[in-house]
């Protein structure tokens, strides 16, 4: 094949069309062309010469027939059944004398053929009826098939029968595939087991494997396809496409690769390989081809096998691969990009303290910590700085939720309350304030709070919404402030007026204000958390703020914290 390689489906068909006509053509030029005599040799006519009667008989007698077409002497169709290389019978029909329905068959004649080792060969039943040799017939439906056929004529073809009968106490079983046709007055048929265990095995092997194979006789025109080729193709296996069929399910991006693939195998060279994809009921098939030319007498490929492994399950896996791949590592951008805007954030809204509070007498250290490491993202935040009055302004709080809307929420709720503080109102109309803020943001999302100053007497205002009281070190031992009350969470109850509580701080004192984080844990009781988290307090009385934090957050006992966590420590000195 030396012309262009097409451009269209139509042209490829029509290029196999070309090669297949100029190739039978060929062959039967060849196949009338007689073969000129040797020089010098006679040409004389074929001398026919009979087998004697004696010789005919030692190939073997023919099987027993009772057959009531023909005369003793006269060789009918039973005679060929010695032939025929699968299990074969010539039955005629019994009819019943009242309404000449056919309620039997007797078999009349059959060949030596075994079908299986627990079945008599046809020849050993002749005379019987067939329900009688056959009584796994009537239950498996042949029988009647059988009966249909001798009334309404056609055939029978390859027809799976499930076949169990009883011998001597057992029951067996034998998948047949049986065929008959209507001969006159007689019914022919024959039978043969479906498959092999070997056939079995390469069934089996073809479907683990993805594989198939499939035969195209170029001069015959017969397609001959296994079952692996005909499940990846969803075809019956007794209607196999031809190669023109198979070009109309090309993907066209692939009709230039698989033109070069059947043209190379078509000039006879081998092996082929290359990878195609088929659309097959709406889906895209993969598979790679191998292609083998059967070259005839002349040399030309009279055939064409292709062996087809289906590739389209793992490129189905490696497209959900390759989309979970993207997914993942659009995620992880996407957290990176918050982390990042979260980092810049939490560095721009919770600084450390001022060398101003130091001037006033107050040593601070704060810590924020994520529940998740690699998250550095959520809605606890602190306050403590100095206001123009000569107070210092002390809070902690935690606006529900985690990411970046949280953080959203919590710098609003940060500067709303450092606004609120330069007003010179008390802690507890401060608090108010914000939590009409919290009622009316759309979200509908709560906050806690820790609010309040320290004045010049060293007293600390405060106000508390929802949140677990600070901690008041002193003499050597922790314990939590007592609220005058303690109101609810910020957005809760719209209107709501938060009480201001005084406490008197010493020289000495720590004050630790810190989010739920530190406290809650799944299953145990609030109180108890912050018990322990007293308990922690007291064994690091003496430490410098900041050692305090490192010290707390290292104790075993505070691990495992399941939320983000965030501590405010402020020392009178």
């Amino acid at each position: 094949m030396s012309f262009p390689l097409p451009d269209t489906v139509d042209e490829l068909k029509a290029m196999i069309g070309r090669e297949i006509s100029a190739l039978r053509g060929a062959v039967r030029r060849t196949a009338e062309r007689p073969l000129p005599p040797e020089p010098g040799t006679e040409v004389t006519a074929p001398v026919q010469t009979l087998a004697p009667a004696s010789a005919a008989g030692a190939r073997g007698a023919s099987p027993p027939c009772e057959c009531s077409t023909h005369d003793p002497g006269v060789k009918g169709l039973c005679a060929a059944l010695s032939a025929v290389p699968a299990s074969a019978a010539l039955l005629e029909a019994v009819r019943d004398e009242g309404s000449g329905a056919v309620r039997d068959f007797r078999i009349v004649a059959g060949n030596r053929v075994r079908s299986a080792e627990w079945l008599e060969a046809p020849d050993r039943q002749v005379g019987q009826g067939f329900l009688e040799a056959r009584p796994g017939a009537a239950q498996s439906g042949l029988f009647a098939a059988l009966a249909e056929l001798y009334t309404t004529g056609g055939s029978l073809e390859g027809r799976v029968v499930d076949y169990t009968e009883q011998r001597l106490g057992r029951l067996h079983r034998a998948p047949l595939l049986y065929s008959a046709a209507l001969c006159e007055e007689q019914v022919l048929v024959t039978w043969r087991p479906v498959r092999s265990q070997t056939e079995l095995l390469t069934i089996d092997a073809q479907y683990l494997a993805s594989l198939g194979w499939g035969t195209w006789d170029l001069l015959s025109g017969k397609v001959t396809w296994s079952e692996g080729l005909s499940r990846i193709f969803h075809a019956e296996i007794g209607m196999p496409w031809s190669l023109e069929q198979l070009c109309d399910t090309l993907l066209p991006d692939d009709l230039t690769a698989f033109s070069e693939f059947l043209t190379s195998v078509l000039a006879g060279e081998e092996p082929a390989w290359t990878r195609i994809r088929f659309l097959v009921l709406g889906e895209v098939r993969t598979l790679d081809l191998l292609g083998r030319p059967v070259a005839g007498t002349d040399g030309r490929p009279w055939a064409v096998n292709l062996v087809a492994r289906d590739l389209t399950p793992q490129m189905r896996s490696r497209r959900r691969l390759a989309q979970t791949e993207r997914e993942t590592d659009r995620l992880r951008r996407q957290a990176q990009a918050e982390r990042r805007v979260a980092d810049a954030l939490r560095e721009a809204l919770l600084p450390t303290h001022s060398e101003a509070l130091a001037a006033v007498g107050l040593t601070v250290a704060a810590s924020y910590r994520p529940a998740e490491p690699d998250a550095a993202v959520g809605g606890d935040w602190y306050k403590c700085r100095l206001l123009p009055d000569g107070r210092v302004l002390v809070a902690i709080g935690d606006a529900a939720g985690h990411g970046l809307d949280a953080v959203a929420r919590m710098a609003q709720q940060r500067h709303a309350l450092a606004g609120l503080a330069q007003t010179g109102a008390s802690a507890g109309e401060i608090t108010t304030w914000l939590n009409e803020l919290v009622c009316s943001d759309p979200s509908g999302e709560t906050a806690t709070v820790v609010a309040g100053h320290i004045d010049e007497t060293r007293t600390l205002h405060w106000a508390d919404a929802g949140h677990p009281a600070p901690l008041l070190l002193r003499d050597g031992r922790a314990r939590p402030l007592d609220a005058g009350q303690r109101g609810p969470l910020l957005g809760a109850l719209p209107g709501y007026a938060y009480e201001t509580t005084a406490t008197p701080l010493r020289e000495g004192d720590v004050l630790l204000l810190y989010t739920d984080g530190m406290v809650e844990r799944r299953g145990e009781d609030v109180t108890k958390g912050i018990e322990r988290l007293a308990h922690a307090m007291t064994r690091s009385s003496g430490l410098a703020p900041q050692q305090l934090i490192d010290a707390l957050l290292n104790d075993p006992e505070q691990t495992g914290h399941e939320d983000d966590t965030c501590m405010l420590a402020i020392r009178v000195d």
